[in-house]
């Protein structure tokens, strides 16, 4: 099973810290828009560099499609999807896990700003088996090498 480098796993808590700084800063439930564009702040000023609104292509059987999807935002190769909901549900994480198998990228965050507490999900792509793997203080060292 290939796994991720540890400076991806710490890229990805990076990303989570913004999104918490951001947070703490705004508190919860603004619209989704406010929270992208204080992401793009506050990811330029700790010097993370990234994609905002990333569009991508869909293709069936190596033909493309006229459906094309737009991801939050695109920091190397995690894609991040933030949400602004009082919680998170099965078809958040649907979203995420079909931009990730679309462009075959291996690391996800889904955050959400408009809980009574900031929440991100960090997720891992096991091609292979195409399991989606959450990521957590228990088990993430079994993805990281």
């Amino acid at each position: 099973m290939k796994k991720m480098m540890k400076e991806q796993y710490a890229e990805m808590y990076n990303i989570v810290g913004a999104a918490m700084e951001v947070y703490n800063t705004l508190g919860r439930g603004m619209e989704e828009a406010v929270y992208q564009e204080a992401m793009q702040i506050e990811m330029a000023l700790r010097d993370i560099s990234f994609e905002r609104e990333v569009w991508f292509d869909a293709f069936y059987k190596d033909c493309k499609m006229k459906k094309r999807y737009r991801a939050d935002l695109v920091v190397n190769d995690v894609i991040v999807e933030l949400k602004s909901v009082c919680c998170l549900t099965s078809d958040h994480r649907a979203q995420l896990f079909n931009y990730m198998r679309l462009t075959k990228q291996k690391r996800g965050i889904l955050m959400n700003f408009g809980g009574r507490s900031f929440a991100a999900e960090r997720y891992w792509y096991r091609e292979e088996t195409d399991d989606f793997v959450l990521l957590k203080k228990d088990n993430y060292e079994e993805y990281v090498e």
